[in-house]
């Protein structure tokens, strides 16, 4: 199997910061998940956006980080929303309840489009 190592890169959209995920979210991802989403809300945004359009797999650790992630922005009272994620991930969202606390959307318009109607 051919695997491609995690890598994140995090830009701003209007004042929103997009997390962009790549290859596999598993154990090894944690550092450069948690050093990019610190980076991401250093500004204290109301919405965080991530990426999946480009993530090959998530593993049970994987779930864990993103759980992690999102109790972090509760605790600040921001929101997480995701767009990209692949039919197979979208399900694991619904079975896992994720998809109760993120909002999932099938592509970055959408997403944006979602963010500044709450901006309104």
């Amino acid at each position: 199997m051919n695997t491609k190592p995690f890598s994140v890169s995090v830009r701003q959209f209007d004042h929103t910061p997009v997390l962009d995920l790549h290859g596999e979210i598993d154990a090894l991802a944690d550092d450069g998940l948690n050093v990019a989403y610190m980076r991401a809300v250093e500004e204290n945004p109301a919405v965080v956006m991530l990426n999946f359009s480009d993530v090959d797999y998530i593993n049970s650790k994987g779930i864990a980080l993103i759980v992690g992630l999102l109790a972090q922005a509760r605790k600040k009272g921001r929101k997480l929303i995701t767009y990209g994620l692949s039919p197979h991930y979208v399900e694991i969202f619904n079975i896992t309840r994720l998809s109760d606390f993120m909002h999932n959307y099938t592509d970055e318009q959408a997403a944006l489009t979602a963010v500044a109607a709450e901006k309104a």
